[in-house]
């Protein structure tokens, strides 16, 4: 059994997409809850200003992970961070270290690129995942909430009209 984990590329398209969905099944998301397409994934991931980079992972040719990120930006450190979005494993492919690889990858560029951070989210109920995060040495943050505007509230708030003083 050969494992690759290598950049994803435009014709990684297809089973980036199939794997999203896999994931979103996983969290309990509803089919029609996944708006992405191949569409997307070919301009938001693969575009001359890409919204998002990804990692797949092949085992014997055939994609059996995924990690999705992004960079931010983290002016008090004064310095680039990655986050992770989306981390996935096909479920035959689990406990053989292909996400303790995906993450290796992951922190390799974060500290070629003078990263200062890579983070991600966790659900609250996902206590597998926690517990493999804590292994890799993650700490878990105490001293934020995460916050979200969407749907309707992001409407109204990009309609508002604010008054200056």
């Amino acid at each position: 059994m050969s494992i690759l984990i290598r950049e994803a590329t435009i014709e990684d398209a297809e089973p980036l997409l199939s794997m999203v969905h896999k994931l979103a099944a996983y969290e309990k998301k509803k089919p029609e809850d996944v708006k992405l397409s191949l569409d997307k994934i070919k301009k938001h991931g693969f575009s001359e200003r890409p919204y998002f980079q990804s990692l797949i992972v092949e085992c014997d040719g055939q994609a059996v992970g995924y990690a999705l990120y992004y960079y931010s930006y983290a002016a008090s450190a004064g310095a680039p961070a990655i986050f992770l979005e989306d981390i996935f494993v096909e479920e035959a492919y689990r406990h053989r270290g292909i996400g303790k690889g995906l993450f290796a990858e992951l922190a390799a560029i974060a500290v070629k690129l003078e990263c200062c951070r890579l983070e991600w989210n966790a659900f609250t109920w996902n206590e597998k995942a926690i517990e493999f995060y804590k292994s890799l040495g993650a700490i878990q943050r105490g001293d934020v909430f995460q916050f979200r505007l969407l749907g309707e509230g992001l409407v109204r708030m990009a309609e508002s009209n604010v008054t200056l003083y």
